[in-house]
C-alpha cells in the first residue's frame, strides 16, 4: 500500500457526523470571511493612497497580505470540499494545491524581507532610502515568488514525469500527499522546509538582536521596531508549524486515535488559520499611519 492510500484508509476510517461536520465547516467559514474582510480593507486603503503604495515597507506588508488571503482562500474551500465533494480530479487538486503552496512558502520568505527592512530602518538610517526604494522591493517580491516556484514546480515536473496519464483524470481526497505521492518528493519537502526554517530564524534572530542594542541607546522608533520583529518572530513560528504539519498528524493519530478528526481540526485552525489574523494586527492595529486609515475604510465613512 502507498503512502496516498494509507491516508486515504486513514480520512475514512474518521468522518465526522453530520451535526460535528457543520459545526466545524461553519467555524472555518466564519474566520476565513472574518480574516478575508479586514484584509480586503487593509487593500483598500493601500491602493488609495499614495503614503502607503510608495513605501516599501508596506508593499511588502500588502503583499503579505495578499497571500494570506490567498492561502486562506484555498484552504477553507478544500477544507469545505473535503465535507461535500469529498474526492474529484486530481488535476485540478494539483492547480489547488499548486497556488496553496506558493502562497504558504512566500509567508516566512516575506516575513524575513520585513525584518530585514526594519533592520536598515534602524540601524541604517541615512541609507535606507538608498537601499530601500520602490523598485527594489518589486524586485524582491520577484524574488520571493521565484524562490517558492523553484521550490514547488518540481513537484509537478516529477509528477508529470512518472505518473501515467488516467492518474490525473481519477478521483482523490485531495491532499499534498494524494496528489504528489512520490517518496522522493516528501523528502525534497522536509529538506527545503528544513533549510526555509534555518535561513528564516538567523534572519529574524539577526535582525532582532541588532535592533535590540539599538533600542537600549535610544528612540522610542527602535523599540517599536524590535517588537515588530518579536510578533514577525511569533507568526513565522506558527507559519513553520506548517513545515512539521505531517509529523504532527501522524503523532496526534497514535496520542488521540478517538479523536483523530477533532485533533486534525484544532491543528488546522492553529496552522492554516491563525497565522493569517496576526498580519492586520501588527500594521492594520498597531501602525498608527494605516490604523487611522484603515478605520475610515472599515467604518465606511
Amino acid at each position: 500500500m502507498d503512502a496516498s492510500s494509507g491516508n486515504m484508509t486513514v480520512v475514512i476510517a474518521y468522518r465526522d457526523s453530520f451535526t460535528k461536520a457543520v459545526t466545524k465547516n461553519a467555524i472555518v467559514v466564519v474566520l476565513s470571511i472574518s480574516i478575508n474582510y479586514i484584509n480586503a480593507g487593509l487593500i483598500r486603503t493601500f491602493c488609495k493612497h499614495q503614503i502607503f503604495y510608495t513605501n516599501p515597507r508596506y508593499i511588502l506588508f500588502i503583499h503579505l497580505v495578499v497571500n494570506d488571503i490567498i492561502q486562506v482562500t484555498l484552504t477553507v474551500l478544500l477544507f469545505i470540499i473535503s465535507y461535500t465533494i469529498y474526492k474529484f480530479s486530481v488535476s485540478v487538486c494539483c492547480t489547488f494545491i499548486l497556488i496553496a503552496l506558493f502562497a504558504t512558502e512566500n509567508t516566512p520568505l516575506n516575513l524575513a524581507c520585513m525584518a530585514v527592512e526594519c533592520y536598515i530602518a534602524i540601524c541604517v538610517p541615512l541609507r535606507h532610502v538608498q537601499i530601500c526604494t520602490v523598485k527594489r522591493t518589486l524586485m524582491l517580491i520577484g524574488l520571493i515568488w521565484a524562490t517558492s516556484m523553484l521550490s514547488v514546480l518540481p513537484d509537478l515536473f516529477i509528477t508529470l514525469a512518472i505518473e501515467p496519464l488516467d492518474f490525473f483524470h481519477s478521483k482523490v481526497f485531495c491532499l499534498r500527499e494524494t496528489a504528489f505521492r512520490n517518496p522522493h518528493i516528501i523528502q525534497k519537502r522536509d529538506i527545503t522546509y528544513m533549510v526555509y526554517l534555518v535561513i528564516v530564524w538567523l534572519i529574524i534572530f539577526y535582525t532582532y538582536f541588532k535592533i535590540m542594542f539599538t533600542a537600549k541607546t535610544a528612540s522610542k522608533d527602535a523599540k517599536k521596531a524590535r517588537n515588530t520583529i518579536l510578533l514577525h518572530g511569533f507568526q513565522v513560528l506558527l507559519c513553520m508549524a506548517t513545515y512539521t504539519e505531517p509529523l504532527l498528524k501522524q503523532a496526534l493519530l497514535q496520542w488521540f486515535p478517538k479523536n483523530y478528526t477533532d485533533s486534525l481540526f484544532a491543528t488546522y485552525v492553529i496552522v492554516q488559520i491563525l497565522p493569517r489574523s496576526i498580519s492586520p494586527i501588527i500594521y492594520g492595529i498597531r501602525d498608527q499611519t494605516f490604523r487611522r486609515y484603515l478605520k475610515r475604510h472599515l467604518l465606511c465613512s
